[in-house]
């Protein structure tokens, strides 16, 4: 029989007869990763268990631990809902049911019927039914004609119309006990693998993201694989709520949206700003020591010039439309890069300027759907701490490492130790939709390992996962609740030099493209913002804490006494505020407290004689009383440090 040969991750090259499965090859390796596999991953691809391998494949075997595993998990939880849903509503018509980041939606048509609390839980007890049986997922290819003609049967309008954006391609159903879907997948292989359920919520949403179009009901679900971990993302779903950075920022006044101004552009209130001003001033200091030159650039520009990078008319579902100014067209600014490369351009550079490194906290505007707008972290008005480093080849490689080293002393500073690197590659099986040339491609791959095993980072490689014009760099960072944010990011870059025409003269005399490296170790200000304020429920690091003390007087007596530990306080850089209100004591604290400022500095009598201060710590109480020169003197060290803890 003829075989096959199957690339594992680690290097290896098995054999299979032709027709052997990712099950089989999870079967081959080990019983117990075949009772944990989920899905295999295929050149790059995320393919059922069930389906043949093609000869000299890449494959890795995926459980829950992996991403896509877990999406495969939460796709066919969906099928699960869809199932137990038209067994309890028969008629109803089923819109687009996919994987989110946590958990899946399906949305859904049930004509006049609106879903209850009740019916949620109806629907769970149905899915436990269904799942107990363990039937497969099996996979189908159809005609589209065939296709069609099954659910025009059915009478599924919403399946009638993604078919129309289907034609000429392989049209693939997934069948699962008496559920059928049209569906591209994968699937895990059974639905006994879904052992705990929740329905956690319904929401309307138009058909297709469209407001002309019927507005169905969306349910949200969740599923894990034992109770254990369902109850411990309930918890962590709960505690997601008190830390929700749309709540805080508002009870703690630091930034502000309303339909005023428009959806998805924030108002950075004086708060919140101390937050984005102190994040900015430590990433300039730092790239100043790294030899970065500041920029600033539009927030608008010529049409041409986005024609000229790609980001027009190839992305322009994404970007506001262009402004017609006398005879010329001009767009909001949707990236940086293309001003800075005409920042290179401005003037002819030799091999001996290189590196040239240019940054910006450049604003650039993006075109969302209301929809999917979110606080801070989905916004259409956002700024980047964007940089580009035009290198030549042999520097390439330094200059990875040490972006790689400011990305994670940015990391570190901030708290998040836990953070997961993947090395996004192009797929080579499908090089078409890559620019550049293969010896670029297998260069610059090469410099990005080398670089990754320079700063021993531990990383996957994502095959498949490259931008178009070159590898990159991922992190993956884990808040304090777990979940996993994608922040840092370093690309390498070797199309737009070639469409921008960007040149320097050699040693050899000669004219040569420089390579452009494009890193962001914050990425959006917003999105970072959101995800710190969450991180830390608001709690500061002392430095980041747009108040780091607040004096509060006893009594009427001790007013002119606050003043002064306010002045010294702020004649340190430090940020201040006094509390005269004719208020309890007690009150004051209290309320302090729930304004999550670090440190309160209350003052009676005996400390106003004393020159004293008696220290509240925020949750931590009373510190006892200390003279203001020693409260002055801990708080400036603690702000210069950057510590991590009040």
């Amino acid at each position: 029989m003829d075989q096959i040969t199957i690339l594992l991750p680690d290097g290896s090259q098995r054999s299979y007869d032709r027709g052997a499965t990712g099950l089989q090859v999870a079967e081959s390796i080990s019983k117990g990763l075949a009772r944990e596999a989920l899905a295999v991953a295929v050149n790059g691809d995320t393919w059922d268990l069930a389906r043949p391998l093609p000869d000299r494949a890449s494959i890795r075997i995926l459980t829950w631990k992996d991403d896509e595993g877990r999406r495969a998990y939460w796709h066919s939880s969906a099928h699960l809902m869809a199932e137990a849903i038209e067994s309890l509503f028969p008629g109803a018509k089923f819109g687009i049911g996919p994987a989110i980041d946590i958990g899946f939606y399906y949305d859904l048509d049930l004509g006049e019927h609106s879903l209850t609390q009740e019916d949620l839980g109806r629907i769970e007890a149905r899915m436990l039914e269904l799942s107990k049986r363990d039937v497969p997922y099996t996979r189908e290819e159809r005609g589209w004609d065939d296709a069609v003609a099954y659910f025009t049967t059915k009478g599924d309008q919403y399946k009638l119309d993604l078919l129309e954006g289907l034609k000429g391609q392989t049209i693939t159903f997934y069948h699962s006990g008496e559920f059928t879907d049209l569906c591209a997948g994968p699937h895990i292989p059974g639905t006994g693998r879904i052992k705990a359920i929740k329905l956690l919520s319904v929401a309307g949403a138009y058909w297709r993201g469209n407001e002309k179009n019927k507005m169905l009901q969306r349910i949200y679900g969740v599923t894990f694989p034992n109770q254990k971990e369902l109850d411990e993302y309930l918890h962590r779903l709960e505690e997601a709520k008190r830390r929700d950075h749309r709540k805080l920022g508002a009870e703690l006044e630091l930034f502000l949206l309303t339909p005023e101004v428009g959806g998805g552009l924030p108002i950075w209130l004086p708060k919140g700003t101390i937050i984005r001003e102190s994040l900015e001033a430590f990433l300039r200091t730092e790239q100043r020591k790294r030899g970065y030159l500041p920029v600033v650039t539009p927030h608008i520009a010529n049409l041409k010039l986005y024609r000229k990078s790609g980001h027009y008319p190839y992305y322009k579902d994404s970007q506001f439309a262009p402004m017609k100014v006398e005879d010329e067209e001009f767009m909001l600014k949707p990236m940086n890069c293309p001003h800075h490369h005409q920042v290179y351009l401005a003037k002819p550079r030799s091999y001996r300027d290189l590196p040239v490194r240019l940054a910006e906290f450049g604003t650039v505007y993006r075109y969302e759907q209301s929809g999917e707008l979110n606080g801070l972290t989905r916004v259409r008005s956002f700024t980047q701490d964007d940089s580009h480093i035009y290198a030549r080849q042999d520097q390439l490689k330094d200059e990875l490492c040490n972006v790689i080293e400011l990305i994670q002393l940015v990391f570190s500073t901030l708290g998040f130790k836990d953070f997961k690197t993947r090395l996004s590659f192009r797929d080579p099986g499908n090089t078409a939709k890559y620019g550049g040339a293969d010896e670029q491609w297998v260069q610059a791959e090469k410099d990005i390992k080398e670089a990754a095993d320079a700063m021993k980072l531990s990383y996957f490689i994502g095959i498949g996962e490259a931008a178009f014009y070159g590898p990159k760099i991922d992190f993956m960072v884990q808040d304090a609740l777990g979940r996993t944010w994608q922040l840092g990011t370093v690309q390498v870059d070797y199309v737009m030099p070639e469409r921008f025409d960007l040149e320097y003269t050699g040693a050899d005399g000669q004219k040569h493209r420089p390579v452009i490296i494009h890193r962001a170790p914050f990425g959006s200000l917003e999105r970072f913002i959101g995800i710190l304020i969450e991180h830390y429920a608001a709690e500061f690091p002392l430095w980041l804490a747009p108040v780091h003390a607040v004096v509060l007087p006893i009594t009427d007596a001790q007013h002119a006494y606050a003043r002064e530990v306010v002045r010294a306080l702020t004649d340190a850089g430090l940020r201040a505020e006094i509390d005269e209100r004719n208020e309890k004591i007690g009150y004051k604290i209290r309320e302090w407290e729930t304004k999550k400022v670090p440190y309160m500095l209350v003052v009676g009598e005996k400390e106003r004689q004393g020159g004293t201060v008696a220290v509240r710590r925020h949750k931590a109480g009373d510190q006892g009383s200390q003279s203001t020169a020693d409260v002055v003197r801990m708080l400036r060290e603690n702000v210069d440090a950057k510590a991590l803890t009040p």
